[in-house]
């Protein structure tokens, strides 16, 4: 009787242990499902505060004065943790009795991670700064256009901070790096070329400290086996080509050349709707660029001698991988469109100017229709402005902006198109 009732207690327990076992696998099957639907990074940010930057513009050594201002921008839908953004930032102050009033537009990518309830970021940013005329010599007499320096300039910033979250729509941000710009004195007349003097600041610290404004939450991530089961991106791939017609004076000076590209553009829909039409993201390879400019030119990009009458033939290539599209009607026979992409083109001569650079930067923006053929075809017609300037990385920037119309192919990937 006592082995059996030995028996019986050894069963007792073991059955006990087996319902605690499976209690412990059922309670983290729980947990496991619960932080399988996390919340997703929230789908724009919006930032304004403080900014510093660490020196003057004609901050030789022995001179050299920190200015104050502010910064502000946005930074849009994130797709893996990379997102697009635009920065503004502005500021004042006074060095060696000169005043400092300076502007910079940037955009470029952010990438960032959550750690916890902080949520750090790096950031490269590339664009144009601009500043006041005299900003190197007070008195500006005996300088063309009382420009005493370069008024504008190609800039970048390299750097990154951390956001703390203060509420479900708000954050404090701390963001610091390095900015870069390449603003040079000017001669007085009768030269007044721009030259590069030792001492000279290209490079500044910049710190900002501000708030982030959330307008909307993170939407809950589902788990891999509900998302598995959504239906593939819409994406498409568009064979076309542009041709300019005409020119006018936005961001540039030169209008005496002509442009014509090849290419391929890829759109891609990652980003929701924006004011009623689908966002797409977008970007495009141009293997095609002929460039028809004057043989020559002063550095301003206006033609001198032979350069009145005679054009050469200038081939390029070139690459846009930032951009948007917005689609409206999406489905319908007829679509309207609007398009924007930003990159680099590189001819095999200096453009615009023999003083000029190979590389510009490009800002290539259109409008038109886009119509259904099949299932997976469209073909697409529109005009637009494509710009390119090298943004003074050297000091001859005359630029183009070319009214551009057009006309493609477009194949659908993935899937066809839902019927009407």
């Amino acid at each position: 009787m006592a082995q059996i009732g030995a028996s019986f207690s050894y069963c007792q327990t073991k059955k006990e242990n087996l319902a605690r076992f499976f209690m412990l696998v059922g309670l983290l099957g729980c947990t496991t499902g619960a932080s399988a639907q996390r919340e997703a990074p929230p789908p724009m940010q919006i930032y304004a505060g403080y900014s510093w930057l660490s020196n003057s513009f004609n901050g030789v050594p022995g001179s050299q004065n920190a200015l104050n201002g502010w910064n502000a921008g946005a930074a849009f839908q994130p797709w893996h943790h990379l997102r697009f953004k635009l920065d503004y930032s502005m500021y004042r102050g006074t060095n060696a009795g000169v005043p400092q009033h300076a502007f910079f537009i940037l955009g470029g990518g952010q990438y960032e991670a959550a750690i916890h309830r902080e949520r750090f970021f790096a950031e490269a940013l590339a664009g144009e700064g601009g500043l006041n005329g005299n900003w190197y010599v007070a008195n500006a007499t005996g300088y063309k256009n009382g420009n005493t320096g370069m008024i504008a300039s190609f800039a970048a910033f390299l750097g990154g901070g951390v956001d703390t979250p203060v509420g479900r729509h708000a954050a404090i941000r701390v963001e610091g790096g390095v900015q870069h710009s390449g603003f040079d004195p000017i001669e007085p007349v009768p030269f007044s070329q721009p030259y590069h003097l030792d001492g000279i600041p290209n490079y500044f610290g910049r710190l900002t400290v501000g708030m982030v404004w959330l307008p909307r939450e993170g939407e809950v991530v589902l788990p891999n086996s509900e998302s598995s089961s959504r239906t593939p991106v819409e994406s498409e791939i568009i064979f076309e080509g542009l041709n300019s017609v005409g020119h006018f004076h936005i961001f540039a000076n030169s209008w005496w050349s002509y442009l014509g590209t090849g290419g391929v553009e890829y759109d891609r829909h990652s980003w929701g709707s924006f004011i009623g039409a689908r966002l797409d993201y977008s970007a495009e390879v141009l293997p095609v660029l002929i460039l028809r400019q004057p043989t020559e030119t002063d550095i301003w990009g206006n033609p001198v001698g032979a350069g009145r009458t005679n054009h050469e033939i200038v081939p390029g290539v070139g690459i846009l991988p930032i951009g948007m599209r917005l689609m409206w009607m999406d489905g319908k026979r007829v679509k309207p469109y609007y398009v924007i992409k930003a990159g680099i083109t590189g001819y095999t001569k200096k453009t615009f100017s023999q003083d000029a650079s190979y590389e510009n930067f490009c800002l290539d923006q259109s409008i038109g229709l886009q119509f259904r053929l099949s299932d997976r075809m469209d073909f697409r017609a529109g005009f637009g402005v494509f710009h390119q300037s090298n943004g003074f990385v050297v000091p001859s920037n005359p630029g183009l902006d070319a009214l551009m119309y057009g006309g493609g192919v477009s194949y659908h990937l993935g899937h066809s198109q839902p019927g009407i």
